[in-house]
Order: structure tokens, then C-alpha cells, then sequence
């Protein structure tokens, strides 16, 4: 039986606002979506934001801004253009009331809450090539928009690897005390947002969920993928034993596959209103240029089926080698 897509999925495959499915839509694209559209069909850059965990002790952050900073090599930036040592901030910014004020709240609960982060860890970047300074002044110009006045943050751009990108570091605790909880919603809305910033660096860049650009798949979660690369994960084998027993019969079921059928057959769906609504609106070369994006879009295969696949190619080509050598 198919799994049911959640309300978050759906909202983000709307590619008209993101909102949620309706019976009504609206009959015309704004020029920002047009955009946005040709943009993705044409396979734009796509933006990175990604939170990399948090520091939960003062030590953990302590530690964090050495990491950033390359040991003190690099120079990190605050809210107020400054250049400081990471050391610096964990006393700047009051972590150490934050840090009481968090387990108290610990102990009010009775211990049965977790400790919350201090700070939030989230790492800004885009593909190699990028001119590293245009990365930072859009860097500069999200954090102002989404947390300026609010949040301390403090930032430090890496160019010791292929793809450029930003270390920001935004203070869990806002001036009112309230907490700063990172839900989908804000990174969906932070992809958009920095992706703007870049644009008006002069750079293409592109926000976009990337259901809505055929990147479909089942993925596993941190836990597990960690467990399976230390070859400790129960899981893993339980899956290597469904695999080499189904190998053996050529048959394989597909546990999981269901859910990515029914968001493909979604984003199908709304690439094929989306050609419908710029046909209305008379563009019709980006809505024919729209359908074949469309037509593209594939189902990609379980993991239980790649694992499958190699498996039985093996053992045919094992037998290849065996009658080669019976000849």
C-alpha cells in the first residue's frame, strides 16, 4: 500500500507558491515565478543551507568557533562588522546566562527534556566556481534580513575547498528571551531568501525543492547511514539478507518505493499545470519548454533495488566467466 505524502511534502511541491493544494489556483504567474520556473527547468544553481548542528555546552561552541576560524587563522565576522577570536563571542554574546537559563528550564521539566542548543550551526554555500566574495556579501545581506536585531550571529567564509562557503553562527537566544527552533519551513525559507541575496550579486541561483527537479529518492536517515558505514547497522544486513534471497529468485519486493511514486506522480502533476497556466498566459515556448522538462523527470530506483541490480549483475557475470571457461 502507497505511504501518504505529509502536508509539509505537498506544500513544497506547490511550484506556484509553495502553499498548500487547492481547487483554486491562480490563473496567471507573477513575473518572480515565471522566473523562478525558467530558472529550474534550466537547471540554475541550486542554493545550499544546511544546519550542522549546534553547540549545547559553551565548550561545544567554544570549540565550534576554533574549528571555523582555523584555529585562529581565519577572522570571523559579526552583527556589527567586526573582527574578532571566537573566544570572544562566548562572552560577548552572554552564553553563559544563556546556558543557565537552559538548564533551568531542564530542571523545571524534570530532566526529561533534552538541553537545548546554545547556537545554531548553518553552513551557506554554492557550486565550485562561485566568486567567494559575492558568497559572502550575500551571506551578509541573509543574515541582516532573517536575524538582525533578533539573533547575534557571527560568520567566517572557507575557500580551502572546491565549493566556497559560509560558516553562520546565529545565537539559539533572541533578545526576548524566545528560542530560535529550526523547522522545514525556515530552511525552505532560507533557501529563497539567500538565494535572492545571490541574485543580487549578479549570480544565478535557484531555490527550489528538489522533488519539483526529479530528485526523488528513499533517503536514509543520519543514524542508520552513520550505523551502515561503521558496518553496525542491523538494518543494513537485514536489508543485504532481503537482497541476496531475492537475488537468488530474480524477484524483489519494494517496501518504500509507494511514496516515491506518489510524489512523482504529484510533481508530474504540477509541472503539468504549470505548462497549462503558461500556455493561458500565452508563453508558449517556456510552457513547450516546461512539457519536456516534464517528459524527463524519472523515477529513481529503491536502494533495495540498486543493491539488486548489482547483485545480480555480478552473479551473471560470474557465470559469463564459468562458461567461458567450460569452453
Amino acid at each position: 500500500m502507497a505511504r501518504r505524502i505529509d502536508r509539509e511534502r505537498l506544500s513544497a511541491l506547490d511550484i506556484v507558491s509553495y502553499g498548500r493544494r487547492g481547487p483554486s489556483r491562480p490563473g496567471r504567474f507573477s513575473p518572480q515565478q515565471i522566473a523562478q520556473i525558467s530558472r529550474t527547468i534550466r537547471g540554475a544553481p541550486e542554493v545550499v543551507v544546511k544546519v550542522s548542528g549546534g553547540g549545547h555546552t559553551l565548550g561545544a561552541v567554544a570549540a565550534h568557533f576554533e574549528y571555523i576560524s582555523r584555529h585562529g587563522e581565519l577572522e570571523i565576522e559579526t552583527d556589527g562588522e567586526d573582527r574578532v577570536q571566537g573566544a570572544d563571542l562566548v562572552e560577548d554574546w552572554d552564553l553563559e546566562i544563556d546556558a543557565a537559563l537552559d538548564r533551568w528550564d531542564h530542571m523545571a521539566h524534570g530532566g526529561r527534556t533534552a538541553h537545548p542548543k546554545l547556537v545554531h550551526n548553518i553552513v551557506l554555500s554554492m557550486p565550485a566556481g562561485t566568486p567567494p566574495s559575492k558568497l559572502l556579501s550575500a551571506s551578509r545581506g541573509f543574515a541582516r534580513e532573517e536575524f538582525a536585531l533578533q539573533h547575534r550571529y557571527a560568520m567566517v567564509l572557507h575557500t580551502d575547498e572546491d565549493h566556497p562557503h559560509v560558516h553562520l553562527v546565529v545565537s539559539a537566544h533572541n533578545h526576548e528571551g524566545k528560542r530560535l527552533n529550526v523547522r522545514k519551513a525556515d530552511l525552505r525559507r532560507w533557501r529563497e531568501r539567500f538565494a535572492e541575496q545571490l541574485r543580487k550579486q549578479g549570480l544565478e541561483a535557484n531555490a527550489t525543492p528538489a522533488q519539483l527537479r526529479g530528485r526523488l529518492s528513499d533517503h536514509q536517515k543520519d543514524g542508520l547511514f552513520r550505523a551502515a558505514l561503521r558496518g553496525e547497522s542491523r538494518v543494513e544486513w537485514e536489508r543485504t539478507q532481503r537482497v541476496a534471497e531475492a537475488a537468488s529468485s530474480h524477484t524483489i519486493g519494494t517496501p518504500g518505493l509507494g511514496h516515491i511514486f506518489a510524489t512523482a506522480e504529484a510533481v508530474r502533476q504540477d509541472w503539468l499545470q504549470t505548462r497549462e497556466t503558461l500556455e493561458h498566459q500565452g508563453l508558449t515556448r517556456l510552457a513547450a519548454e516546461v512539457e519536456g522538462f516534464r517528459r524527463g523527470l524519472r523515477v529513481p530506483k529503491t536502494r533495495e533495488e540498486r543493491a539488486f541490480t548489482l547483485i545480480r549483475r555480478a552473479r551473471e557475470q560470474h557465470m559469463a566467466r564459468q562458461m567461458e571457461f567450460v569452453r
